[in-house]
């Protein structure tokens, strides 16, 4: 019954009577609020489990002990004979419940350590709404004493406590919640009886409630349904029965739908009642709500609109088009036209009499004594469209009998076709009625809803009673865009099938009728006739008329679908290029949608609020009205935004759909290096950099204004011509021992460059065209800092050449020796630099050579990085969540005020993870399921094996022995449904740790945080924020 463990630690013997410190618990040790646990440091969960032990003065229950420790579950569960584990399940569902309530109030309460009564009362409302929806619907007075005035909390937690408890003990029976209603109306009258201290008129006691003891309730209460339900699924035969055979889960609810399962059943429940009798016996309780038939009428009862509204068009299109005019208004202009026109009335009631007999025939099993009324209905159907048949025959047939006697329409003809139209408009008045329902959904819904008898006489016409599905119409908006659709879909078909199939069929078909004479070989059904040429001329367009109707849905749909996306952007990130675009607007996209500061500021709901969010959400897409520089400004929300992409690039390379080069590709990497700018990812950098030096060696005569003008052009342009320099600065300056003669000699080149950038004449300070000489020789320097074995004396003669270069050739006005020196760009000995002055950070500084290997990307990268990730799934992944980002989705509240969720997984009886042996075993083919997977998933495999290595995998035979778990992971997750489900069920954790994270933290956590998750990421292990690879 329960899922439950014992504290760590717990190394006590167990006795009659557990200590609380030792109690098992599931969450929250809600039995010792004095224990050290996380979860009791909230004052709300304090103040929950506390409510619950105000038993007071409540009467004991007899013939047992009352402890000091027990509270209102256990009262409860003495006097109804509940299951222990399940009052320690139910007592900790209660208080995460009401502390999750109590933590989303807003403004808070003024004393938090107390359970406020407006969260008691408000989830008790919404915890029994649907019993009191049930009462109400069947008439019955709610068993709630309760007065909103006047509240008792302790009562109020009683009945919640109540409820949960039937709820956590009905098993299979959570499936009727109908049945859980009654139910609960029935010992919650005998819990008021206690709490009001009747006496039993038999005994003379105080009252005791008719099913108690130990474990009473599931022997008593819901062994006894449990059993019956278990006996229908068994008699179904493994849903091989008819459906009328059996009674399912929704039949025995249904059964909860009316008084009978009062007057039937009663309380304590009567295992004598027919309702405990198999559908397979006589007396027993039939269907109430729906039976199928197994028949292919169901073809057509299931459309029956469709058919009807096809059959009727063509038959009146074919008296139309029988006069041969060319438009269909003109024939309708002849009164001869118009009158066989309304024999479509005849056809129509002879088709509504062919449902009725429909309904008669598969629905004949849901009457029985306790559906009486179902029957009469049907019956009545059938009688009324027969009676329509006969009316309508008989005044049409009235309209030609007078035209044929005054052999013109006269005005005595005109006035029997108006006695037709007006029998044809009380004939079409509930189908009036059903539209002017349709253009109005509040009133439908508002009838639907009511529970007033004289409504529900109005409509039992039409329906049956329900107490589910009722009063969820669709908004007048929604209705009106539903009928243009199929306006333009039925005029676009009936249009075609008029000019296309049935008129020009027309005038073939009369020269047949009037053929004479002609002999046909096979065997003549109609003598004397050619019908039988006529109806198989007209065969094949019926069958194209029929079924044409799903090409032109499917026509409009797709523009309809279309044009939606388009106005939704769904699907608009599809490429690299497309993401590049995009991506400098990711940040604030994720800062409007998931942070919930930004909610706080006003109310979201109103009309005014989401056009302003639309709005919003349109100068996000495509940055309207937001300058670039505006995101560096607020370092803050481009950290919060690298936590959550490089967590998801993280998440990528641990399902290795990633190698580690494209990790470094695709990583917002943490601002160091005082690099003054964004740091992109560089697959977005890509030959930014070339292309930013092309412009420079072109507008070599152009102002410092205007060069960078057409290089801010391109924000990543700008981004990485700033990064570089900074970068390259950060280098240079590392690499070179400080306080020596190289360092400050290299401190005032950097000077000098800064200088005339900032007085705006950096172009008329140095030649343009030399940038491309030193980028060559930089990259050569790099490359040497890149290099496993790096030869120091090859970087001294790199820096050489490059000072040579810069001093030389850079500057526009050439200087001395003398002049150099005083200016701090030359040494005053003649000894060669940088000789004695570098020292390369060790090689344990993975960070400082992480972002060597970025800037040797950015200075070499020529290709557009197109192809970045190479796997499909990953950039499916990455299309979905760029996606994602701009559609109109609720804004995310605080982890803290979330409702609490639970995530349920079906399991039974499947493998999770694959063996060693299942693994390497060979089908017939010669084909192992491990060899299957690796033909499938070829960059996965190698981006795995990558991983093992970097995890300390020397030699590829030990991944079946040091790393045959990580093996077994990696196999089951691409094999395995269930096993992929769990991984992706726990993604729901690690993003809630992080968003709760970030909701807390401030400026300075969060920078720390971005380093700190970094440098873990690089080490394997992300404990500190809860990140933990989700393996097992």
């Amino acid at each position: 019954m329960s899922n439950l463990r014992h504290r760590a630690g717990s190394s006590r013997p167990r006795h009659d009577h557990q200590p609380e410190e030792e109690e098992p618990y599931n969450i929250i040790p809600v039995h010792n609020l004095l224990a050290d646990h996380p979860s009791l440091r909230f004052p709300e969960v304090r103040a929950a489990a506390a409510a619950l032990r105000t038993v007071g003065s409540l009467r004991k229950p007899p013939y047992t002990q009352w402890l000091p420790h027990m509270d209102l579950l256990d009262w409860l569960a003495l006097f109804f004979g509940f299951q222990k584990d399940n009052v320690r399940n139910q007592r900790e569902h209660l208080v995460l419940h009401l502390a999750n309530a109590q933590m989303r109030l807003t403004p808070p309460p003024d004393n938090i350590d107390t359970l406020d009564g407006s969260v008691l009362r408000k989830f008790r409302r919404k915890l029994l709404k649907n019993y009191t929806n049930w009462c109400s619907y069947l008439g019955k007075k709610s068993n709630i004493w309760i007065s909103d005035r006047n509240s008792d909390q302790r009562r109020e937690l009683l009945y919640v406590s109540l409820y949960l408890l039937i709820w956590g003990e009905a098993a299979n029976l959570r499936f009727m919640p109908e049945c859980i209603c009654y139910i609960f109306h029935n010992m919650a009258m005998e819990l008021n009886k206690i709490l009001e201290d009747y006496i039993d008129e038999n005994t003379g006691q105080p009252v005791m409630p008719s099913v108690s003891g130990e474990n009473a309730f599931l022997n008593f209460v819901v062994k006894p349904i449990y059993e019956t339900v278990k006996a229908e699924m068994e008699s179904s035969k493994n849903g091989t029965a008819p459906h009328s055979a059996w009674r399912n889960y929704d039949d025995i609810n249904e059964y909860f739908w009316s008084k009978r399962c009062f007057q039937k059943l009663k309380w304590p429940i009567d295992v004598g009642s027919n309702f405990f009798v198999l559908s397979s016996r006589t007396k027993h309780v039939g269907k109430t709500g729906f039976v199928e038939q197994r028949s292919f009428w169901n073809l057509y009862r299931s459309f029956d609109r469709l058919w009807v509204m096809l059959i009727l068009f063509i038959q009146a299109a074919i008296i139309v088009a029988w006069k041969g005019k060319e438009y269909p208004w003109q024939s309708l202009e002849e009164r001869e036209v118009q009158v066989r026109v309304l024999t479509v009335f005849i056809t129509w009631s002879g088709l509504r009499f062919l449902q009725s007999l429909l309904d008669i025939g598969t629905q004949y099993r849901l009457v029985s004594r306790e559906t009486m009324g179902l029957g009469v209905r049907m019956l009545l159907k059938s009688v009324f469209a027969a009676v329509w048949i006969l009316v309508f025959g008989v005044f049409y047939a009235r309209i030609w009998v007078q035209k044929n006697r005054d052999n013109n329409w006269s005005a005595q003809a005109d006035r029997r076709i108006v006695n037709f139209l007006q029998a044809a408009f009380v004939f079409i008045l509930p189908e009036l009625l059903a539209v002017a329902l349709f253009i109005l959904p509040w009133v439908r819904n508002f009838l639907e809803r009511t529970n007033w008898k004289i409504f529900y006489l109005l409509t039992w016409w039409f329906q049956s009673k329900s107490f589910v599905g009722r009063g969820l119409r669709e908004g007048l908006v929604d209705n009106l865009k539903y009928s243009l659709f199929w306006i333009v879909v039925l005029a676009t078909k009936f249009s075609f099938s008029y000019f296309l199939q049935i008129k020009p069929l027309v005038d073939p078909t009369k020269r047949l009728l009037q053929l004479n004479d002609v002999k046909y070989e096979w065997y003549q059904l109609f003598p004397d006739s050619n019908r039988l040429a006529v109806g198989l001329l007209w065969l094949p367009v019926i069958l194209i008329y029929l079924m044409d109707i799903q090409l032109w849905y499917a026509i409009y749909s797709s523009l309809v679908g279309a044009t939606v996306g388009l106005f939704q952007h769904l699907g608009e990130i599809r490429n690299i290029q497309q993401l590049r675009l995009r991506f400098q607007f990711f940040a604030s996209a994720m800062q409007f949608n998931l942070m919930p500061e930004e909610q706080l500021l006003n109310v979201r709901g109103t009309l005014r609020n989401k056009f302003n969010d639309a709005i919003h959400r349109l100068k996000l897409r495509y940055g309207l009205g937001r300058p670039y520089r505006k995101l560096e400004s607020n370092q803050v929300e481009a950290n919060k935004f690298a936590l959550i992409w490089n967590e998801i690039i993280s998440i990528f390379r641990e399902e290795d759909i990633i190698s580690d080069t494209e990790v470094e590709l695709l990583e917002l990497p943490q601002n160091s290096w005082n690099v003054s700018v964004i740091r992109w990812p560089c697959f977005l950098l890509c030959n930014e950099l070339l292309l930013a030096l092309s412009q420079a060696k072109e507008l070599v005569d152009a102002p410092d204004k205007w060069l960078w003008y057409k290089i801010s052009k391109n924000e990543y342009r700008r981004c990485v011509v700033i990064e570089t320099y900074d970068s390259l600065k950060h280098l240079i300056l590392n690499i070179i021992r400080v306080n020596t003669q190289e360092h400050s000699i290299m401190t005032v080149v950097f000077q000098e460059i800064d200088h005339s950038i900032q007085i705006e004449r950096f172009t008329k300070t140095f030649k343009m065209s030399v940038l491309p000489k030193i980028h060559a020789q930089l990259i050569k320097l790099v490359d040497l800092l890149n290099k496993p074995n790096k030869d120091i004396n090859k970087v001294v003669n790199a820096l050489q050449a490059l000072y040579e270069i810069v001093i030389r050739d850079f500057f526009l006005e050439k200087r001395g020796t003398d002049q150099l020196v005083e200016d701090g760009l030359a040494p005053s000995n003649p000894a060669l630099l940088f000789e004695n002055a570098v020292q390369l950070p060790d090689s344990d500084n993975k960070n400082f050579y992480r972002q060597v290997r970025r800037l040797h990307t950015i200075l070499t990268s020529r290709d557009s990085m197109n192809n970045i990730p190479v796997n499909l799934e990953a950039r499916r992944r990455i299309a979905f969540f760029s996606n994602s980002l701009f559609m109109n989705m609720p804004h995310a509240p605080q982890v803290e005020k979330m409702m609490s969720f639970s995530v349920l997984t079906p399991y039974y009886n499947e493998e999770v993870l694959y063996s060693k042996e299942q693994l390497r075993t060979e089908n017939e083919d010669g084909i192992s399921i491990l060899y299957y997977l690796q033909t499938i998933y070829p960059d996965d495999w190698k981006n795995f094996m990558e991983r093992m290595r970097q995890e300390g995998m020397v030699k590829d035979n030990e991944i079946w022995t040091e790393k045959l778990k990580d093996l077994r992971l990696w196999a089951s997750y691409r094999g395995q449904t269930l096993a992929r489900t769990v991984r992706g069920m726990m993604y729901y954790y690690r993003a809630l740790k992080l968003l709760a994270f970030l909701d807390s933290a401030s400026e300075m956590d969060i920078k720390e945080g971005t380093r700190e998750l970094g440098s873990m990421r690089q080490d394997g292990s992300l404990d500190r924020f809860g990140l933990a690879r989700s393996s097992s």
